[in-house]
């Protein structure tokens, strides 16, 4: 349990919260690149609990600027894209995209009204099908290394929800290994080979085994965490036989991401990104290490459950999220369908907009949210006084964090530790792009033996 004071620590992110001046420290998904095509633009952004205005001017340029008119408080988001910035509707005053006013025709023509008058705006810039901002003071860091953003555009694809809930539930059902077996499961295994752009429907690595049956029989896992540059890694082992152990490898990127394996050829790689403080977006970047991404086929799947403009699930809390009492009996453990981001939502959600941790009574599976939550607190500390936190990278440092390497698949029980890493490198290895190899593993991973 924690008090009501820590738990406010910790989930609220607004611009004089300790927590949102920790967040304000990194690049934020302001939107998807997709949400800024077509004949007009611009979309307003909700972001850790500010209310902005997204843009495209005619040169290609990005803005993001405060969505109320500097004039009288109109909103912009009805604004006109014209004459190199955005136009208020109401009086015509234009803002280019650092938020520069650069025209007010209303005033008399010699008037230099215009000079003094800048909406706030922030930096903003493109990077594996997402639009990133940054909200902080000073200069930003710069992007680490890691897989979804060094990997070409064809083998990356990024798409996003919503959840009715704070950012913290959602992103800890992530770093919950635990919760998979009971969540996420089906009673009776299908074809895996139909399982491309669904997560745990395919076979596990090194096997014929289905991850249904895997999460089902095997449900009380042994998790190990790790404290990394990065963050966590977490280790979850279920043991098969003697013989056999099924590893799955996923990691937390401070400070509100995580890397898992999607399958033998994919991983997501997700944020869980405050709108305020009851609501928030997950934004997730898919890298294929084999053959390009099917972006048609993964877009059409999402579009079956979320809802554009604002990508609401269809499934939510008005309509039960299709709660089926026959289904939960006979198909699966929630009676919510088949798609694992309706299962995770109506989790997260339930807890109410904000979880009360004061009344939770944590267990051993859960350990690695108390790591995490412990971290937390402590890069809020050094936010405070004035340190960088976790992650915050220059140029020099921004290849120091790779990969980070995920693995989902059947190994030895005796000798699992090495197994995962050779599975990780030989992956990477065969990839058509220049996928790097964490120093960690190259200096473990000397030769391929287990995972040839």
């Amino acid at each position: 349990m924690m008090s009501q004071e820590q738990n406010d620590l910790i989930t609220r992110t607004g611009p004089k919260d300790p927590c949102g001046k920790l967040m304000r420290s990194y690049w934020q998904p302001a939107a998807l690149v997709d949400e800024l095509e077509g004949a007009r633009p611009i979309r307003p952004v909700r972001l850790l609990g500010e209310s902005l205005v997204l843009f495209r001017d005619e040169s290609g340029r990005y803005g993001l600027i405060d969505r109320h008119c500097a004039h009288r408080g109109a909103d912009l988001a009805f604004g006109r894209l014209e004459h190199g910035g955005l136009r208020c509707a109401f009086h015509g005053w234009l803002f280019d995209a650092i938020g520069q006013c650069i025209e007010t025709p209303a005033e008399p023509k010699d008037s230099k009204l215009c000079q003094n008058i800048r909406q706030r705006s922030y930096p903003v810039v493109e990077k594996s099908g997402i639009l990133w901002a940054y909200l902080g003071e000073g200069e930003p860091p710069a992007f680490p290394e890691i897989d979804c953003f060094i990997a070409p555009g064809s083998h990356t694809f990024a798409f996003k929800g919503h959840m009715a809930c704070n950012w913290l539930q959602a992103l800890e059902v992530g770093i919950d290994p635990a919760h998979a077996s009971y969540l996420h499961r089906f009673f009776e295994d299908e074809d895996t080979s139909t399982a491309y752009g669904k997560q745990f429907r395919g076979a596990s690595a090194g096997s014929d085994l289905p991850m249904t049956k895997i999460l089902r029989e095997y449900d009380r896992p042994i998790i190990n965490v790790e404290h990394t540059e990065y963050g966590l890694r977490l280790i979850a082992l279920r043991e098969i036989d003697e013989e056999r152990t099924h590893v799955r490898v996923t990691n937390q990127l401070f400070p509100h991401g995580f890397v898992i394996p999607m399958s033998t050829e994919m991983t997501i790689t997700q944020w869980h990104v405050p709108v305020d403080d009851e609501n928030c977006y997950w934004y997730a970047i898919f890298t294929s290490y084999s053959n390009p991404v099917d972006k048609q086929k993964m877009r059409d799947q999402r579009l079956e459950l979320y809802e554009l403009p604002d990508y609401v699930s269809r499934k939510n809390r008005s309509n039960d999220y299709g709660f089926d009492p026959h289904e939960q009996q006979t198909a699966t453990y929630t009676g919510m369908g088949t798609d694992i981001n309706v299962h995770d939502q109506w989790a997260v959600e339930s807890m109410g907009a904000i979880q009360d941790r004061t009344k939770e009574h944590l267990g051993s599976s859960d350990k690695a949210i108390v790591q995490y939550r412990r971290l937390l607190r402590q890069e809020i500390e050094k936010v405070q006084g004035g340190e960088k936190p976790m992650l915050f990278l220059d140029e020099a440092n921004a290849r120091s964090i790779q990969g980070p390497a995920t693995m989902d698949g059947i190994g030895p029980t005796r000798g699992w530790e090495t197994y995962w890493m050779e599975v990780d490198v030989k992956r990477r290895r065969g990839a058509p792009w220049t996928a790097p190899v964490p120093k960690e593993l190259a200096d473990n991973v000397h030769r391929l033996t287990a995972a040839e």
